[in-house]
């Protein structure tokens, strides 16, 4: 006969039962089965280790790089498996854990005791320190023996604001990719093109789209919107959860990747 729970273990089942983000069973159960090449590697600058997923492509030929952003829930399960999408379709997908240090323990995103944890860390962490992560993961990137030189970013939620801080930030990526995410305070200093991706039913991020374009209009940028009707925030994720009620977030997703995918090919 199995033993009883302990109450603080039965208090975390439940409480990953009803996170429906750090439930992700779906998403590991996928990643475990990919025939794909992952490792880890530590990205090491200055006195920081971050400890970045790293997903390979099965090519013959040298490719770009990504680096994926992740969501404010950090690197999740669905962030790896993303990771792993992506890498299926031809590319090297570099995702740091940005919460790398910041957990209990000195770890990560695993480390943390659950959801609202991590959003409070991953809220709390700083710009400036992001933007190094971030490049030492495209620096990472640039320098694999696999890779081709180009890289791109690609964030969701918290990450795709990220990804767009990162295009103001650094000046020799090839392309920003936005899920669902704000933009910087300043847009004059980007200068890779920035492609939108955006929930009609997402007024919080949406209300911040018509000033962006104007913006980036007004600074001679190239910044290019789409908004998905009837998804809701979070669509990539939500969209190939099998628990997800809202046929409209599927379709958003099935949509916004075929556009994605064909922005990277023309990159």
């Amino acid at each position: 006969m199995p033993r009883a729970l302990k109450p603080a273990a039965a208090a975390v089942v439940l409480f990953l039962a009803a996170s429906p983000v750090l439930a992700q069973d779906w998403a590991r159960t996928r990643l475990e089965a990919s025939p794909r090449h992952h490792e880890y590697v530590p990205l090491k600058h200055g006195n920081r280790t971050v400890q970045a997923f790293v997903a390979y492509p099965e090519v013959k030929t040298k490719v770009p790089v990504i680096v994926l952003i992740h969501e404010i829930f950090g690197l999740t399960d669905w962030a790896k498996e993303m990771a792993d999408e992506l890498a299926a379709q031809g590319y090297i997908v570099v995702a740091p854990d940005l919460l790398s240090g910041f957990g209990p323990n000195g770890g990560g995103t695993s480390e943390f005791s659950g959801q609202d944890a991590a959003v409070k860390a991953v809220s709390g962490l700083d710009p400036e320190v992001v933007n190094a992560d971030l490049d030492a993961a495209a620096d990472y990137g640039q320098h694999l023996p696999a890779g081709n030189g180009k890289i791109a970013s690609i964030g969701f939620c918290w990450g795709g604001g990220k990804s767009f801080a990162f295009a103001a930030h650094r000046k020799d990526l090839s392309a920003a990719f936005v899920f669902y995410g704000p933009p910087p305070a300043e847009v004059t200093t980007v200068t890779a093109p920035v492609y939108g991706f955006y929930a009609g039913n997402d007024a919080r991020i949406g209300a911040t789209v018509p000033g962006t374009v104007a913006a980036m209009k007004a600074a001679g940028k190239t910044y290019e919107p789409v908004s998905y009707e009837g998804a809701g925030h979070g669509f990539m994720r939500a969209g190939e959860d099998p628990t997800n009620t809202v046929p409209a977030n599927k379709t958003a997703r099935d949509q916004a990747l075929a556009r994605l995918l064909k922005l990277l090919k023309a990159m």
